[in-house]
Protein backbone atom coordinates (compact mmCIF):
# COMPACT_ATOMS: atom_id res chain seq x y z
CA UNK A 1 0.00 0.00 0.00
CA UNK A 2 1.38 3.71 -0.79
CA UNK A 3 2.31 5.49 2.34
CA UNK A 4 0.49 8.21 3.62
CA UNK A 5 2.21 11.63 3.50
CA UNK A 6 2.24 15.23 4.00
CA UNK A 7 0.33 16.79 0.91
CA UNK A 8 3.12 18.87 0.01
CA UNK A 9 5.92 15.74 -0.84
CA UNK A 10 2.81 13.41 -1.68
CA UNK A 11 2.72 16.32 -4.91
CA UNK A 12 6.63 14.91 -5.40
CA UNK A 13 5.83 11.70 -5.20
CA UNK A 14 3.34 11.88 -7.82
CA UNK A 15 5.69 14.10 -9.71
CA UNK A 16 8.36 11.03 -10.24
CA UNK A 17 5.33 8.49 -10.19
CA UNK A 18 3.37 10.12 -13.17
CA UNK A 19 7.18 10.02 -15.30
CA UNK A 20 8.92 6.92 -13.96
CA UNK A 21 5.98 5.41 -12.81
CA UNK A 22 7.59 4.16 -9.55
CA UNK A 23 5.29 5.07 -7.00
CA UNK A 24 6.42 5.64 -3.34
CA UNK A 25 6.41 2.49 -1.27
CA UNK A 26 6.88 1.72 2.57
CA UNK A 27 8.53 -0.91 4.31
CA UNK A 28 11.99 -0.58 3.69
CA UNK A 29 15.38 0.00 5.49
CA UNK A 30 18.19 2.07 4.56
CA UNK A 31 21.19 2.48 6.00
CA UNK A 32 23.40 5.36 5.10
CA UNK A 33 27.10 4.83 4.53
CA UNK A 34 29.58 7.77 4.03
CA UNK A 35 33.19 5.58 4.37
CA UNK A 36 34.48 5.11 1.25
CA UNK A 37 36.45 1.82 2.09
CA UNK A 38 33.09 0.65 4.35
CA UNK A 39 31.16 0.73 1.13
CA UNK A 40 33.70 -1.63 -0.62
CA UNK A 41 33.91 -4.12 1.94
CA UNK A 42 30.30 -4.59 3.02
CA UNK A 43 29.27 -4.66 -1.15
CA UNK A 44 32.07 -7.38 -1.59
CA UNK A 45 30.45 -9.17 1.89
CA UNK A 46 27.32 -8.78 0.44
CA UNK A 47 27.98 -10.46 -2.89
CA UNK A 48 29.53 -13.20 -0.81
CA UNK A 49 25.91 -13.90 0.42
CA UNK A 50 24.53 -14.13 -3.35
CA UNK A 51 22.43 -17.48 -4.11
CA UNK A 52 20.69 -16.98 -7.32
CA UNK A 53 21.81 -13.06 -9.30
CA UNK A 54 24.24 -9.72 -8.83
CA UNK A 55 23.59 -7.40 -11.07
CA UNK A 56 25.63 -4.13 -10.79
CA UNK A 57 25.71 -0.78 -12.90
CA UNK A 58 28.62 1.58 -12.50
CA UNK A 59 29.90 4.89 -14.51
CA UNK A 60 33.65 3.89 -13.16
CA UNK A 61 35.18 0.37 -13.09
CA UNK A 62 38.43 0.51 -12.61
CA UNK A 63 41.42 -2.47 -12.81
CA UNK A 64 42.92 -1.00 -9.81
CA UNK A 65 42.57 -2.67 -6.42
CA UNK A 66 39.24 -2.09 -5.69
CA UNK A 67 38.47 -3.02 -9.10
CA UNK A 68 40.05 -6.06 -8.29
CA UNK A 69 38.17 -6.63 -5.09
CA UNK A 70 34.74 -6.39 -6.86
CA UNK A 71 36.20 -8.83 -9.07
CA UNK A 72 37.31 -11.40 -7.03
CA UNK A 73 34.16 -11.35 -5.53
CA UNK A 74 32.49 -11.54 -8.50
CA UNK A 75 34.43 -14.54 -9.60
CA UNK A 76 33.54 -16.53 -6.61
CA UNK A 77 29.79 -16.07 -6.57
CA UNK A 78 30.08 -17.03 -10.61
CA UNK A 79 31.97 -19.94 -9.76
CA UNK A 80 29.32 -21.03 -7.31
CA UNK A 81 26.68 -20.67 -9.89
CA UNK A 82 25.26 -17.37 -9.26
CA UNK A 83 24.27 -15.15 -12.41
CA UNK A 84 26.03 -12.23 -13.06
CA UNK A 85 25.23 -9.14 -15.15
CA UNK A 86 27.28 -6.17 -14.83
CA UNK A 87 26.74 -2.54 -17.33
CA UNK A 88 29.69 -0.43 -17.14
CA UNK A 89 29.42 3.00 -19.02
CA UNK A 90 31.76 2.91 -22.13
CA UNK A 91 33.30 6.34 -21.67
CA UNK A 92 33.55 6.46 -18.04
CA UNK A 93 35.25 3.48 -17.89
CA UNK A 94 37.12 3.83 -21.13
CA UNK A 95 40.79 3.61 -19.83
CA UNK A 96 39.62 0.16 -18.13
CA UNK A 97 36.96 -1.38 -19.69
CA UNK A 98 38.64 -3.79 -22.22
CA UNK A 99 41.14 -5.46 -19.24
CA UNK A 100 37.88 -5.55 -16.99
CA UNK A 101 35.44 -6.85 -19.34
CA UNK A 102 38.22 -10.01 -20.40
CA UNK A 103 39.16 -10.20 -16.90
CA UNK A 104 34.71 -10.90 -16.01
CA UNK A 105 34.33 -13.09 -19.33
CA UNK A 106 37.05 -15.45 -18.31
CA UNK A 107 34.90 -16.47 -15.77
CA UNK A 108 31.48 -16.47 -16.93
CA UNK A 109 30.04 -12.90 -16.72
CA UNK A 110 27.79 -11.11 -18.36
CA UNK A 111 28.97 -7.91 -19.08
CA UNK A 112 27.84 -5.09 -21.16
CA UNK A 113 29.79 -1.65 -22.57
CA UNK A 114 26.40 0.78 -21.34
CA UNK A 115 26.09 3.31 -24.05
CA UNK A 116 28.87 2.44 -26.45
CA UNK A 117 30.17 5.39 -29.02
CA UNK A 118 30.66 4.63 -32.69
CA UNK A 119 31.20 6.84 -35.52
CA UNK A 120 30.26 4.25 -38.21
CA UNK A 121 26.75 3.49 -36.46
CA UNK A 122 24.22 7.25 -36.40
CA UNK A 123 22.21 5.07 -33.40
CA UNK A 124 25.51 4.91 -31.54
CA UNK A 125 27.49 8.75 -32.17
CA UNK A 126 26.17 10.28 -28.87
CA UNK A 127 29.36 10.70 -26.50
CA UNK A 128 27.38 13.14 -24.23
CA UNK A 129 24.87 10.43 -23.39
CA UNK A 130 25.83 8.91 -20.57
CA UNK A 131 25.07 5.98 -18.16
CA UNK A 132 25.92 7.79 -15.09
CA UNK A 133 23.76 5.42 -12.20
CA UNK A 134 25.79 3.72 -9.65
CA UNK A 135 22.85 0.53 -8.92
CA UNK A 136 23.66 -2.87 -7.01
CA UNK A 137 20.83 -5.86 -6.86
CA UNK A 138 21.41 -8.76 -4.95
CA UNK A 139 19.03 -11.60 -5.38
CA UNK A 140 16.30 -8.77 -5.94
CA UNK A 141 16.25 -8.73 -2.44
CA UNK A 142 19.27 -6.47 -1.33
CA UNK A 143 20.65 -3.00 -3.19
CA UNK A 144 23.21 -0.27 -2.93
CA UNK A 145 22.36 2.94 -4.79
CA UNK A 146 24.56 6.49 -4.18
CA UNK A 147 27.59 8.57 -5.99
CA UNK A 148 30.12 5.72 -5.73
CA UNK A 149 31.91 4.36 -8.17
CA UNK A 150 34.34 1.22 -8.23
CA UNK A 151 37.94 3.14 -8.17
CA UNK A 152 39.84 3.84 -5.68
CA UNK A 153 39.77 6.40 -3.31
CA UNK A 154 42.63 8.50 -3.56
CA UNK A 155 42.74 11.00 -6.36
CA UNK A 156 45.63 12.05 -8.69
CA UNK A 157 46.48 14.81 -6.57
CA UNK A 158 46.53 13.19 -3.37
CA UNK A 159 42.98 14.46 -2.31
CA UNK A 160 40.28 11.43 -1.30
CA UNK A 161 36.75 10.97 -2.40
CA UNK A 162 34.25 11.38 0.00
CA UNK A 163 31.27 9.48 -1.02
CA UNK A 164 27.49 8.41 -0.05
CA UNK A 165 25.89 5.74 -1.06
CA UNK A 166 22.87 3.75 0.94
CA UNK A 167 22.11 0.07 1.29
CA UNK A 168 18.79 -0.89 0.87
CA UNK A 169 16.47 -3.63 1.57
CA UNK A 170 12.69 -4.02 0.93
CA UNK A 171 10.03 -3.35 -1.16
CA UNK A 172 12.08 -0.51 -2.95
CA UNK A 173 13.88 -3.22 -4.32
CA UNK A 174 11.48 -3.85 -7.38
CA UNK A 175 12.02 -1.15 -8.80
CA UNK A 176 15.71 -0.92 -7.88
CA UNK A 177 16.18 -4.08 -10.21
CA UNK A 178 13.53 -2.77 -12.93
CA UNK A 179 15.79 0.04 -13.50
CA UNK A 180 18.10 -2.29 -13.89
CA UNK A 181 16.65 -4.99 -16.32
CA UNK A 182 15.47 -1.42 -18.35
CA UNK A 183 19.07 -0.88 -18.97
CA UNK A 184 20.22 -4.08 -19.81
CA UNK A 185 17.19 -4.74 -22.43
CA UNK A 186 18.51 -1.53 -24.32
CA UNK A 187 21.63 -2.58 -24.37
CA UNK A 188 21.39 -6.46 -25.19
CA UNK A 189 17.85 -6.92 -26.33
CA UNK A 190 17.14 -9.33 -23.49
CA UNK A 191 13.98 -9.18 -21.54
CA UNK A 192 14.95 -10.68 -17.93
CA UNK A 193 11.64 -12.06 -17.30
CA UNK A 194 12.62 -14.88 -15.12
CA UNK A 195 9.89 -14.24 -11.93
CA UNK A 196 12.68 -15.51 -9.75
CA UNK A 197 14.40 -12.14 -10.59
CA UNK A 198 11.54 -9.96 -9.01
CA UNK A 199 11.00 -11.59 -5.43
CA UNK A 200 8.28 -9.99 -3.29
CA UNK A 201 9.68 -8.55 -0.73
CA UNK A 202 8.06 -8.42 2.60
CA UNK A 203 8.11 -5.34 5.17
CA UNK A 204 12.10 -4.78 6.00
CA UNK A 205 11.74 -2.02 7.88
CA UNK A 206 9.36 1.42 8.72
CA UNK A 207 11.22 3.65 5.66
CA UNK A 208 9.12 5.34 2.65
CA UNK A 209 11.01 5.11 -0.50
CA UNK A 210 10.48 5.84 -3.98
CA UNK A 211 13.42 5.04 -7.01
CA UNK A 212 13.70 8.00 -9.33
CA UNK A 213 15.40 7.50 -12.61
CA UNK A 214 15.84 10.44 -15.27
CA UNK A 215 17.76 9.80 -18.99
CA UNK A 216 17.39 10.15 -22.45
CA UNK A 217 14.83 7.01 -22.27
CA UNK A 218 12.23 8.89 -20.25
CA UNK A 219 9.80 11.63 -22.48
CA UNK A 220 10.62 14.41 -19.24
CA UNK A 221 13.47 16.09 -17.40
CA UNK A 222 12.42 14.11 -14.19
CA UNK A 223 15.70 15.54 -12.20
CA UNK A 224 15.55 18.87 -13.18
CA UNK A 225 11.39 18.71 -12.86
CA UNK A 226 11.90 16.66 -9.74
CA UNK A 227 14.91 19.31 -7.69
CA UNK A 228 12.61 22.37 -8.52
CA UNK A 229 9.67 20.68 -7.46
CA UNK A 230 11.69 19.93 -3.99
CA UNK A 231 13.21 23.50 -4.22
CA UNK A 232 9.72 24.87 -4.08
CA UNK A 233 8.20 22.61 -1.51
CA UNK A 234 11.08 23.42 1.28
CA UNK A 235 9.40 25.11 4.11
CA UNK A 236 11.78 25.97 6.63
CA UNK A 237 15.38 24.16 5.13
CA UNK A 238 17.20 23.06 2.18
CA UNK A 239 20.53 21.11 1.91
CA UNK A 240 22.48 20.58 -1.80
CA UNK A 241 25.36 18.80 -1.45
CA UNK A 242 26.53 18.27 -5.38
CA UNK A 243 30.84 18.29 -6.82
CA UNK A 244 29.61 20.14 -9.75
CA UNK A 245 26.71 22.97 -9.57
CA UNK A 246 26.11 24.27 -12.87
CA UNK A 247 22.28 24.74 -12.64
CA UNK A 248 19.49 25.99 -15.40
CA UNK A 249 17.80 29.03 -15.01
CA UNK A 250 14.64 27.69 -13.19
CA UNK A 251 16.94 26.25 -10.57
CA UNK A 252 18.32 29.44 -10.02
CA UNK A 253 15.38 31.19 -9.56
CA UNK A 254 14.03 28.48 -7.29
CA UNK A 255 16.72 28.80 -4.93
CA UNK A 256 16.56 32.22 -4.88
CA UNK A 257 13.13 32.28 -3.81
CA UNK A 258 13.13 29.94 -1.07
CA UNK A 259 15.73 31.92 0.20
CA UNK A 260 13.91 34.92 -0.17
CA UNK A 261 10.89 33.69 0.84
CA UNK A 262 12.68 32.67 4.87
CA UNK A 263 13.95 28.68 3.81
CA UNK A 264 17.74 28.11 5.59
CA UNK A 265 19.35 27.42 1.92
CA UNK A 266 22.40 25.80 1.71
CA UNK A 267 24.69 24.87 -0.70
CA UNK A 268 27.78 22.65 0.24
CA UNK A 269 30.80 22.25 -2.86
CA UNK A 270 33.73 21.03 -3.17
CA UNK A 271 36.43 23.72 -2.85
CA UNK A 272 38.26 22.38 -5.61
CA UNK A 273 36.15 19.99 -8.30
CA UNK A 274 38.68 17.77 -10.47
CA UNK A 275 37.40 20.14 -13.76
CA UNK A 276 39.17 23.46 -13.26
CA UNK A 277 36.77 24.74 -16.22
CA UNK A 278 33.51 23.58 -13.78
CA UNK A 279 34.92 25.29 -10.83
CA UNK A 280 34.71 28.41 -12.33
CA UNK A 281 31.84 28.31 -14.20
CA UNK A 282 30.00 27.51 -11.22
CA UNK A 283 31.37 30.44 -9.18
CA UNK A 284 30.09 32.42 -11.44
CA UNK A 285 26.49 31.83 -9.85
CA UNK A 286 27.61 32.99 -6.34
CA UNK A 287 27.32 36.81 -6.06
CA UNK A 288 23.18 36.10 -7.29
CA UNK A 289 22.81 33.29 -4.89
CA UNK A 290 24.84 34.98 -1.63
CA UNK A 291 22.55 38.30 -2.71
CA UNK A 292 19.55 35.83 -2.30
CA UNK A 293 20.65 34.91 0.91
CA UNK A 294 21.42 31.30 0.08
CA UNK A 295 24.80 29.95 2.33
CA UNK A 296 27.53 28.08 0.44
CA UNK A 297 30.10 26.30 2.23
CA UNK A 298 33.23 25.18 0.22
CA UNK A 299 34.32 21.68 1.66
CA UNK A 300 38.19 21.50 2.29
CA UNK A 301 38.52 17.92 3.83
CA UNK A 302 39.02 15.87 -0.07
CA UNK A 303 37.35 15.66 -2.89
CA UNK A 304 33.42 16.18 -2.02
CA UNK A 305 31.70 14.06 -4.85
CA UNK A 306 28.92 12.88 -2.79
CA UNK A 307 25.32 14.18 -4.33
CA UNK A 308 22.47 14.65 -2.11
CA UNK A 309 19.26 16.66 -1.11
CA UNK A 310 17.99 17.36 1.91
CA UNK A 311 14.27 19.07 3.01
CA UNK A 312 12.85 20.17 6.28
CA UNK A 313 14.35 17.08 8.17
CA UNK A 314 11.50 14.77 6.65
CA UNK A 315 12.59 14.43 2.44
CA UNK A 316 15.88 13.17 1.17
CA UNK A 317 17.30 12.49 -1.76
CA UNK A 318 20.06 10.00 -2.31
CA UNK A 319 22.05 9.28 -5.97
CA UNK A 320 23.80 9.56 -8.77
CA UNK A 321 23.10 13.44 -10.21
CA UNK A 322 25.24 16.10 -10.02
CA UNK A 323 23.41 19.50 -10.79
CA UNK A 324 24.94 20.14 -14.06
CA UNK A 325 22.85 19.92 -17.52
CA UNK A 326 24.26 16.65 -18.17
CA UNK A 327 23.09 14.66 -15.41
CA UNK A 328 19.74 16.84 -15.12
CA UNK A 329 18.35 16.57 -18.81
CA UNK A 330 20.92 14.34 -20.41
CA UNK A 331 22.88 11.25 -18.47
CA UNK A 332 21.42 8.00 -16.88
CA UNK A 333 20.88 8.63 -13.37
CA UNK A 334 19.75 7.68 -10.31
CA UNK A 335 18.48 8.59 -7.02
CA UNK A 336 16.34 7.03 -4.37
CA UNK A 337 14.13 9.74 -2.69
CA UNK A 338 13.81 9.00 1.18
CA UNK A 339 10.43 9.96 2.82
CA UNK A 340 12.01 9.34 6.94
CA UNK A 341 12.87 11.77 9.84
CA UNK A 342 14.79 8.97 11.15
CA UNK A 343 17.06 8.99 8.17
CA UNK A 344 16.89 12.31 7.95
CA UNK A 345 18.39 13.39 10.61
CA UNK A 346 21.30 11.28 9.92
CA UNK A 347 22.18 12.93 6.62
CA UNK A 348 21.55 16.15 8.45
CA UNK A 349 24.64 14.78 11.02
CA UNK A 350 26.68 13.84 7.72
CA UNK A 351 25.93 17.55 6.56
CA UNK A 352 26.66 19.38 9.43
CA UNK A 353 30.38 16.84 9.27
CA UNK A 354 30.72 18.62 5.55
CA UNK A 355 30.26 21.78 7.04
CA UNK A 356 32.71 21.87 9.54
CA UNK A 357 35.39 21.27 7.22
CA UNK A 358 34.41 24.02 4.90
CA UNK A 359 34.95 27.68 4.43
CA UNK A 360 31.70 29.85 4.16
CA UNK A 361 31.55 32.26 1.68
CA UNK A 362 30.77 35.75 2.44
CA UNK A 363 28.73 37.97 -0.02
CA UNK A 364 31.72 40.78 0.96
CA UNK A 365 34.76 38.70 0.53
CA UNK A 366 33.22 37.06 -3.01
CA UNK A 367 32.33 40.96 -4.37
CA UNK A 368 36.19 41.64 -3.52
CA UNK A 369 38.08 38.92 -5.64
CA UNK A 370 39.82 40.34 -8.48
CA UNK A 371 38.70 41.70 -12.02
CA UNK A 372 40.85 38.78 -13.72
CA UNK A 373 38.59 36.23 -12.11
CA UNK A 374 35.95 37.38 -12.59
CA UNK A 375 36.43 37.20 -16.71
CA UNK A 376 37.43 33.44 -16.21
CA UNK A 377 34.16 32.49 -14.72
CA UNK A 378 32.39 34.62 -16.74
CA UNK A 379 34.08 32.64 -20.08
CA UNK A 380 33.82 29.56 -18.15
CA UNK A 381 29.85 29.87 -17.77
CA UNK A 382 29.33 30.33 -21.58
CA UNK A 383 30.94 26.40 -21.79
CA UNK A 384 27.74 25.44 -19.15
CA UNK A 385 25.71 23.91 -21.50
CA UNK A 386 28.10 21.41 -22.48
CA UNK A 387 29.55 20.80 -19.10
Amino acid sequence: MPPELPLHLERTAKLVENINMFPAVGGNSIELLADYKEVINRLVADIATARHHIHLTTYIFSDDAVGGQIINALRAAAARGVECRILIDALGSYWWSRRVIRELRACGIEVRRALPVSITNMEALRPDLRNHRKLVVIDGKLGYIGSQNIIGAVQTDGRQNKELMVRVLGPIMLQLQSLFANDWFLETGELLGDPALFPVEHSQGTVHAQLVAGGPEYRHFVMSFLLDAIVHAAEHSLVITTPYFVPDEALVLALESAALRGVNVSLILPEKSDHRVVDLAQRSFFVRLLESGVVIHLYGGGFLHAKHVHVDDELSLVGSMNIDLRSLKLNGEAGLLIYDRSFSSRLGAQERQYMAESQIISLKAWRSRSSLQRLAENIARLFSPVL
